[in-house]
């Protein structure tokens, strides 16, 4: 129990100490890692023969670096079937014959696993990270899945006749010598031990020795080499003494100290501002009415009518305006009117001279023909093109003053 203690406060050590180098910030997308394995498996049970009943094996992994020290993956490999290459024989249970192991086997995968693992990099846990790579390190692996064997009906299988193929849970642990190549190429040597976590030799799906899981029995060694593409950036480390890099950080700091103050003084004067128009706007509903008493004689004498571009009709949304003024003209006999028209600077000059005293000449006539308002009280003119109005749309009018 004493040693257990100290080792455990050995690691806790180390990683106090890796904990206290920062790195740079990394995305989703970083330091993924794709890999192919092959190699041989073998299982460990005292009935079988270590070299004799080894096959071959192959598989994928996809790795995510977490950071220099821990990472997760998942794996998935397929063990070759070797069995094809025994001589074929047949037995007799119950006066029925069953070909036990025939020349071929009917499958060339009878085994396989999926699962997911996480692994610890001893070198850079105890040694510490090395940004600019280092040649070899070594990782430890553990990892759980699902196991699958694929049932052989032309294999003998003893008390299981009618087997089906075989799932079951797996674990693993294990050890990687990775030899880094170059920055982005690992080559690795992997031994690992997988147990088979539910049921006997003959009846995989039978719990009842569950608490018996990692008997030597039930375990299978493999021993794989494989080749991994990392795709980086690594981990870089970022010296939190660089009297630069705090200089830069104190900077920006103090920029956004004086960016918060011009804000506030912002704030402050358009908070006066709506204080003052609040005042304004109280003022405003409290004043009483003004009434106007007198209105600008020369306001009430003018009246303006509209064109269209090129056009000396009075449409429909000016007639008011002539109305008012045949109304001013019925109310007052001695009174008379003067309609000077204009047009815009649009064509040449000769057309609209001519448009000019058309559109005050279409006055005259609604006043005459409409109102009947006597002609000797009409004065026409034609100006030509106007430039009262800064606008050049509106210099297309017929200006009627009263007198």
């Amino acid at each position: 129990m004493k040693k257990i203690a100290l080792l455990s406060l050995a690691i806790a050590s180390v990683m106090t100490v890796q904990a206290q180098t920062a790195y740079r910030a990394t995305t989703i997308a970083d330091n993924w890692s794709i890999g192919l394995d092959g190699g041989v498996a073998t299982p460990l049970s005292h009935h079988h023969a270590f070299f004799g009943d080894m096959r071959g094996i192959f598989g994928l992994h996809i790795q995510k670096q977490i950071s220099p020290v821990f990472a997760i993956g998942v794996e998935g490999y397929a063990g070759v079937n070797t069995s094809s290459w025994n001589a074929g024989y047949f037995t007799t249970i119950l006066d029925n014959t069953y070909p036990v192991s025939p020349d071929k086997s009917s499958t060339m995968i009878d085994n396989m696993y999926v699962g997911a693992y996480g692994s610890v990099n001893l070198m850079n846990l105890f040694c510490g990270y090395n940004y600019g790579g280092r040649l070899f390190d070594m990782e430890l692996v553990a990892g759980i899945g699902w196991g699958h064997d694929f049932y052989d009906k032309f294999a003998f299988m003893p008390y299981s006749i009618d087997a089906l193929d075989q799932n079951y849970m797996a674990t693993k642990v294990g050890l990687n010598f990775n030899f880094n190549v170059c920055e982005n190429l690992t080559l690795s040597l992997k031994p690992s031990v997988i147990w088979n976590m539910t049921g006997t030799t003959y009846h995989p799906l039978d719990v009842t020795e569950t608490s018996a899981a990692y008997k030597r029995n039930k375990a299978a060694f493999n021993l794989m080499a494989g080749v991994s593409y990392n795709f980086g950036p690594g981990f870089v480390p970022v010296d939190t003494k660089n009297q630069g890099e705090l200089d830069a950080l104190n900077n920006q700091i103090n920029a956004l100290r004086a960016d918060l103050a011009a804000c506030n003084a912002a704030t402050a004067a358009a908070a006066a501002t709506a204080a003052d128009l609040a005042n304004q706007l109280e003022a405003c509903k409290n004043r009483k009415p003004e009434v106007i008493k007198e209105v600008n004689n020369n306001l009430q004498s003018v009246r303006y009518i509209f064109y269209k571009i090129g056009s000396s009709v009075i449409t429909a949304d000016q007639m008011p305006n002539v109305e008012m003024v045949a109304s001013y003209l019925k109310n007052h006999k001695d009174s008379k009117v003067v309609v000077k028209g204009y047009a815009s600077q649009d064509g040449n000059l000769d057309f609209n001279v001519k448009l000019a005293q058309a559109r005050a000449e279409s006055v005259k006539n609604a006043l005459v023909k409409k109102y009947g308002i006597k002609a000797d009280r009409i004065k026409a003119e034609g100006e030509g093109i106007g430039h009262m109005f800064t606008e050049n749309d509106w210099n297309r009018v017929s200006i009627c003053t009263l007198d």
